[in-house]
């Protein structure tokens, strides 16, 4: 199976890129963001260091279906940049996928770009975008809800 989709985005969030960052590396905060609308999801693995585990389970809350994938952080640069890779469990959808997360510190908060590659040839490359779309708009309800000290 061929894996050539690839997904780019970029968002602008009014957080600082620590904060931006922390959300990629804890599981109570990847729980809250990542999954896309219409779904939970459960960490079972996170050791946030280079060469450590991650592996998730996304579930559909309509029909209980449930996606697991895991994978290796491959590049951990405090608050500027994340790269790791996923596999899901199903062997429908082989293949290894790899994310490059940047984050850059910009006048309001963080530019945050990302590249997904490797997507499974079954998985429609815009169904992958919208999906980051909503995850990503999560993501900026959670690191720009910041309560002032």
């Amino acid at each position: 199976m061929s894996t050539t989709g690839t997904v780019r985005l970029h968002r602008v969030l009014r957080a600082p890129p620590e904060h931006v960052y922390r959300a990629f590396l804890e599981a109570d905060a990847l729980c809250r963001w990542l999954p896309p609308y219409g779904f939970t999801a459960r960490v079972d693995q996170l050791e946030a260091r280079v060469g450590g585990r991650h592996r998730m389970a996304f579930r559909q809350f309509s029909s209980g279906h449930e996606h697991a994938f895991g994978g290796e952080y491959l590049e951990l640069v405090p608050h500027e940049r994340l790269h790791y890779t996923t596999r899901f469990d199903d062997p429908a959808l082989a293949g290894e996928m790899r994310t490059l997360v940047t984050l850059r510190a910009v006048s309001c908060g963080t530019e945050l770009e990302a590249t997904q590659s490797g997507i499974p040839a079954v998985i429609p490359v815009e169904m992958c975008h919208l999906g980051w779309q909503e995850s990503l708009a999560q993501l900026a309800r959670l690191v720009e809800g910041a309560v002032p000290a």
